[in-house]
C-alpha cells in the first residue's frame, strides 16, 4: 500500500499545525452546536461579512465522518511539504486557501440565492488542490484487479477525496472544484508563485508551535559521498527501510525512470532504489527524506 513516507508528521511542521488547528476548530464548534453557522451564502458574503466566520469556515468540518476522511487527506498529503520545503509549503496552503476562496466568493456571486448554504465549511480548497500534484507527481507503483475493475495503490485517496466531495452534494461538490482549480494555477506557476517564499521566521514558528511529533524519536541522517541518500544506524534501517542489497541486480529503468519524473536525478534514484531492493514506495520516501534535511 503506498504511503506518505514515515510515519507521524516527521519534516511535516505546518501540515501538522493545520491539522490540529483543524480538529480543534471542528471539535470546539461541534461541542457547541455551531456546524450550520458556518457555512457561507450570498447574504454572508455581500450582506454582514464577518472576520470570525470567514476563518472558521476554513478550517472547521461540520460532521464526523467528514473530519476523520479531511483529516485522513490532510495527513496523506504531508509528504508533499516533505518534497518541496515547509517554507513552499507554506506558500501552497495560503496561495490554494485565498485563490479557492475567491473562486467560492464569484460563485456564490454569481448563483444569488441570499438564504441557501452554497459552500459548506472546511479546508476544501487545501485538500482538494492537494490533488493536483498528487495526480501529477505520485506514480503509481502497483495496479490489481478486485470485483472486475482496475485499482492502483493511489485509490483509496481518490475514493477518500471522492467521499469528501460528496459529502454535502452541492455545496461541497463546488469547493472542490474550487480546490482544483487552484491546485491548478499553482501547478501553472501563475504569477511565478512557485518560487515564492515566505520570511524563514514564519515557516519556522510553526516547528515551535506544533505538538511533537509521536513516535520514536528523529534521528539525524549523515549524507554518504555518492548522493543525497542518506545513511542510518543499522537498527534504525532495519525497522523502517529495507537493508540495501548486496547482490549485482541493478534496479530497473521504469523504477529509475518513475523517481526521475518525479524531480529527483538519476544518481540518487538509483542508489535509494539499490537500497529499497528496487521498492519505488520506499525509494521516494528515503529520497523525500534526504530533501528534507
Amino acid at each position: 500500500m503506498m504511503n506518505g513516507g514515515p510515519s507521524g508528521f516527521t519534516n511535516a511542521p505546518v501540515t501538522r499545525a493545520f491539522v490540529i488547528a483543524s480538529a480543534l476548530f471542528s471539535i470546539f464548534f461541534g461541542i457547541q452546536g455551531r456546524f450550520n453557522t458556518l457555512g457561507l451564502s450570498y447574504q454572508d458574503i455581500f450582506g454582514k461579512l464577518r472576520i470570525w466566520k470567514l476563518i472558521m469556515f476554513i478550517f472547521s468540518f461540520t460532521s464526523t465522518p467528514e473530519l476523520m476522511f479531511g483529516l485522513y487527506l490532510l495527513y496523506y498529503f504531508r509528504v508533499f511539504e516533505r518534497q518541496i520545503g515547509s517554507n513552499k509549503c507554506s506558500v501552497f496552503i495560503v496561495f490554494s486557501i485565498l485563490t479557492s476562496l475567491l473562486f467560492e466568493v464569484f460563485a456564490v456571486a454569481l448563483l444569488k440565492d441570499p438564504s441557501a448554504i452554497l459552500v459548506t465549511p472546511g479546508p476544501y480548497g487545501l485538500i482538494f488542490a492537494s490533488f493536483v500534484p498528487f495526480f501529477f507527481d505520485i506514480p503509481v507503483s502497483t495496479r490489481f484487479r478486485m470485483f472486475g475493475f482496475n485499482f492502483s495503490d493511489k485509490s483509496i485517496i481518490y475514493v477518500a477525496g471522492l467521499q469528501l466531495l460528496l459529502s454535502h452534494w452541492k455545496s461541497s461538490v463546488l469547493p472542490g472544484i474550487c480546490g482544483i482549480l487552484a491546485g491548478s494555477l499553482y501547478r501553472l506557476n501563475v504569477f511565478y508563485i512557485r518560487k515564492a517564499k515566505f520570511p524563514e521566521f514564519i515557516s519556522s514558528f510553526f516547528s515551535r508551535i506544533s505538538l511533537p511529533s509521536i513516535g520514536a524519536p528523529r534521528t539525524t541522517p549523515t549524507r554518504n559521498v555518492m548522493g543525497n541518500v542518506p545513511s542510518f544506524p543499522g537498527r534504525q534501517m532495519e525497522r523502517n527501510y529495507p537493508a540495501p542489497m548486496h547482490s549485482a541486480v541493478q534496479p530497473s529503468e521504469d523504477s529509475i525512470a518513475t523517481l526521475v519524473s518525479m524531480g529527483f536525478d538519476r544518481n540518487s534514484a538509483q542508489q535509494a532504489l539499490v537500497q529499497a531492493r528496487n521498492d519505488v514506495n520506499v525509494a521516494t520516501n528515503i529520497l523525500l527524506e534526504a530533501q528534507a534535511h
